[in-house]
């Protein structure tokens, strides 16, 4: 058996600590390289979501304002979730025992989505009561409502850790989050099985009627009148939007499937176990995915990014710029 140097130890002073785990240096490397990279992309352009809808007037839209929402969930992911993760993967837990259920308790809600789907459904089911039913106001209170309910369920699921944070761990150092049963049924249900239902109801009646309209508008080409242009123009606008925001919601299934199906296998859910890190790394990189889906779908977000990084935004008067 291989003789355990003092090193090895994450406290070396303590008879019950966990030992650093041995990878190869050069894997060791290009993991820290490659992640550090990911992590960095995440902060950065979630971050310039932020600064976007926030300083330019022209994009504060209702639809923008989930956006944002979004973007800022997405941010708090890549500047504490990642990086604690990322140094969890040495085997050592080094902020103590609170830290560790805290760092778990900044879970990503998608509720963000769910009201993006309704507003989509809104826009293009029922686009004449559009501006009375989703006003900023309404916007406003459905985001504070959001997050205050994904803080409360953050908070039961995990009250556990909360209250005794090393309830779990195997040895000092190790950050071990344990999710009963039941609890991890609710939140399968809350925080997966049912916004993936209520968006795929909402969406298939969206892409329904963008069905049913193009098929009207071709039958009835020859008729269309002087205005009509225009308001193909904006349906094609709130269709293209709906797309867009289609691809969202189908990375995050893709993303979200690995972890909740490794919850379902698993005899117990033990979020902060290594052989969940990478599930918990899929989980996280729907964070830096729907940024860069942004960049490729938006052409408001890359006229923006152009100002910010020029430093246009510095001027008198950048707020009314026009970026759309």
């Amino acid at each position: 058996m291989e003789a355990l140097e003092e090193g090895d130890f994450c406290f070396p002073h303590i008879n019950n600590s966990c030992r650093w785990l041995k990878r190869p240096e050069v894997e060791t490397t290009l993991i820290y390289i490659v992640l550090s990279i990911i992590i960095l992309l995440t902060v950065v352009l979630n971050l310039l979501v932020i600064i976007s809808i926030s300083h330019f007037r022209q994009l504060q839209t209702t639809t923008n304002l989930l956006l944002l929402c979004m973007a800022v969930a997405d941010f708090l992911v890549g500047l504490l979730q990642m990086p604690l993760l990322l140094l969890h993967n040495q085997g050592c837990w080094l902020l103590g025992d609170v830290m560790c259920a805290v760092h778990y308790f900044l879970a990503v809600s998608v509720g963000s989505m769910v009201l993006i789907s309704v507003d989509r459904y809104v826009a293009i089911c029922d686009p004449m009561l559009y501006t009375t039913r989703v006003t900023l106001a309404r916007v406003k209170l459905c985001v504070c409502l959001c997050w205050i309910f994904s803080g409360i369920h953050g908070g039961w699921i995990l009250r556990d850790s909360l209250f005794q944070p090393n309830l779990y761990d195997p040895c000092v150092g190790d950050c071990v989050v344990v999710i009963a049963s039941a609890e991890g049924a609710v939140d399968l249900i809350v925080s997966f099985l049912a916004p993936i239902l209520i968006i795929a109801i909402l969406y298939l009646r969206v892409f329904a009627v963008a069905v049913s309209q193009a098929r009207a508008m071709r039958s009835h080409i020859a008729s269309v009148t002087v205005g009509r242009p225009e308001k193909v123009k904006v349906e094609k606008s709130e269709l293209k939007a709906a797309r867009t925001l289609g691809i969202v919601v189908m990375v995050f299934l893709l993303c979200s499937c690995p972890y909740y199906c490794f919850a379902i296998a698993a005899e117990s859910n033990l979020v902060g176990s290594s052989s969940a890190g990478v599930e918990l790394w899929f989980l996280y990189l729907n964070s830096s995915f729907n940024p860069v889906i942004y960049v490729f779908f938006y052409p408001w977000f890359r006229k923006a990014i152009k100002h910010i990084i020029t430093l246009q935004i510095l001027k008198p008067g950048s707020r009314e710029i026009s970026v759309l």
